[in-house]
């Protein structure tokens, strides 16, 4: 009986598994990650002591997006929708919930009009507490005169 001879060993590195599971996790990162965020994308107004609000964050939160053409859209759920349909919307999300914070994040270009029509018609459903979102501007100490 003749001894049978091994096979050579291979010193190069199969890359095609790791290549796979990469592109299975380039997939899921592409399909998951709009979905992580919340709301529409606007670009908020700038100021430089903006109020910090945490609530805003949670997963059930009441927030208001306005657009720049002046489209309204509601989360949770994301979805556009009429300022006459508005008011009875978020009073259905309001009920049975310990925060009645409404939050109202806008566009900087938006019109003014669009937001006044936001809030008087959150109002006439007795909404009394409204949180404006903004974001924090980036100060350049450079710029600035010393005081």
């Amino acid at each position: 009986m003749a001894k049978m001879k091994a096979l050579p060993v291979v010193s190069e590195i199969n890359v095609t598994p790791m290549v796979d599971v990469m592109l299975v996790l380039l997939i899921i990162f592409m399909v998951i990650t709009p979905m992580l965020s919340k709301g529409v994308n606007v670009d908020m107004v700038k100021t430089h002591n903006p109020v910090k609000m945490q609530e805003a964050d949670k997963e059930d939160a009441i927030l208001i997006a306005i657009t720049r053409d002046g489209k309204v859209f509601l989360s949770p759920g994301n979805s556009l929708i009429q300022i006459d349909k508005l008011p009875d919307k978020v009073k259905e999300l309001q009920t049975n919930r310990s925060d009645k914070t409404v939050y109202i994040k806008a566009d900087a270009r938006a019109r003014f009009e669009v937001m006044e029509n936001v809030i008087d018609s959150l109002r006439t459903v007795g909404v009394d507490q409204l949180g404006l979102l903004t974001e924090q501007i980036q100060s350049d100490r450079r710029n600035q005169p010393d005081l």
